[in-house]
């Protein structure tokens, strides 16, 4: 083997037959077994994989030898011979992930067990629909791997994430960057030269919640994602939904109001024009302009814009018309996650977002119009809860989705 990256692209290789292309498989699935279920015996895995106890030893000798697995001694046993345990090398496969937001971008490196080794945030960033902005990106993203302290040759694959559509199947943006033949996910491995999955911001904040949050022991989760925009992201039976395209979770463009506002997709009435962050600090610009009393008139004047933030912050300050479009927005999307409730009768309700900052402002009103306009058989069942989170959600999230594709989980 001359590297991890050939390792795990074998599987994929016409031209491997026989024993070798099967101790391919049976290694990726060692490795997977590890990653999920942690450290193991020989027995256990011959067990779990059903495979003869020489092959297994063989084969976990290679690893070993490999240093992608490591022989941790002997395990007390409460007589007889003691077994030798074996579990992944720390520091054998890194994974990357890549979150690109409206106003910042985000960076994390990630081990075999999914721990955040390196995180870096870039909030100079704007992301626009242009050649420029998406050059950026690329620039980027090659400073921090090449600058991250990891070989690169361990960086067996990076998960990008962005706002907007994403077919994380075709690799490609439908919102962002859109002009060229090639997809994201052919771009960006060109440049990079790593393994790249294409994915939705929400949907990776969403498999980081459920994964790494308190929702471990639940298959039926809803993430409600409330930040300058408004998505969800659905994990049914234990799995992301994605739909039939890989669009499932743009929930923010339900027809919900009859108003004129034209929302970002080009039609009216949207659940985004009324509840998102950004339709709220437009509600406060034109608020201040009317000459509405806030403690963020002179910030206004100042910039001409007040960011939800901003507003979040003014609101913990006991600002009364911060407070006011806050928990006018949890009524309203409230009203909408009862449809969801109704419709999906998930275990939980997630809330992330820059909203979720606001706590019971926005919770409170939320959960009430929920109860009001749900079915009570099903949403006496259904939990609510904040995120819990960092920042770094997208970037963690999508570092373990291409984690997962890599070694076949």
């Amino acid at each position: 083997m001359t590297s991890l990256t050939e390792f795990f692209v074998k599987h994929e290789d016409e031209t491997l037959k026989g024993v070798t292309h099967k101790n391919s498989i049976i290694k990726r699935n060692i490795i997977a077994h590890m990653a999920v279920n942690g450290e193991c015996t020989l027995s256990e895995l011959t067990k779990e994989l059903h495979i003869s106890v020489p092959t297994i030893t063989k084969l976990v000798q290679e690893l070993v030898e490999e240093n992608i697995v490591m022989d941790l001694g002997k395990v007390e046993t409460p007589g007889g011979r003691r077994p030798n345990i074996f579990g992944l090398a720390s520091s054998a496969i890194y994974f990357a992930g890549v979150y690109v937001g409206r106003d910042n971008m985000r960076y994390v490196i990630t081990d075999l067990q999914n721990n955040i080794i390196v995180e870096h945030c870039d909030s100079d960033f704007e992301l626009q629909d242009r050649p420029q902005c998406f050059e950026r990106i690329c620039t980027n993203i090659e400073h921090f791997i090449s600058s991250c302290g990891v070989e690169r040759d361990k960086i067996l694959g990076l998960g990008f994430c962005i706002v907007g559509r994403v077919n994380p199947e075709m690799g490609r943006s439908y919102k962002y960057f859109t002009s060229s033949e090639q997809s994201l996910k052919e771009i960006l491995e060109e440049r990079i030269g790593i393994h790249v999955l294409i994915e939705n911001d929400t949907r990776s904040r969403c498999y980081a919640e459920y994964t790494c949050g308190k929702s471990k022991d639940e298959s039926n989760v809803l993430y409600l994602h409330m930040g300058r925009g408004v998505a969800i992201g659905m994990v049914m039976d234990g799995k992301l939904y994605y739909g039939k395209s890989g669009f499932a979770g743009e929930f923010g463009h339900i027809p919900f109001f009859d108003n004129e506002i034209i929302c970002s997709c080009g039609k009216k009435g949207c659940l985004e024009t009324e509840v998102s962050g950004i339709a709220i600090e437009e509600k406060m610009c034109r608020e201040i302009e009317k000459g509405v009393n806030t403690i963020l008139r002179e910030q206004y004047e100042r910039q001409k814009w007040i960011h939800i933030d901003d507003i979040i912050a003014a609101a913990k300050n006991d600002d009364n018309l911060s407070i006011e479009l806050i928990e006018e927005a949890g009524e309203k999307v409230g009203k909408a996650v009862a449809f969801l409730i109704n419709t999906f009768n998930p275990e939980t309700v997630i809330v992330g977002g820059n909203l979720a900052m606001a706590g019971d402002y926005i919770m409170l009103p939320l959960k009430s119009a929920t109860s009001k306009y749900s079915l009570n058989l099903v949403y006496k069942d259904t939990k609510f809860r904040l995120s819990k989170m960092s920042e770094d959600a997208g970037a963690w999230g999508v570092a373990m989705l291409i984690r997962n594709k890599i070694i076949g989980l």
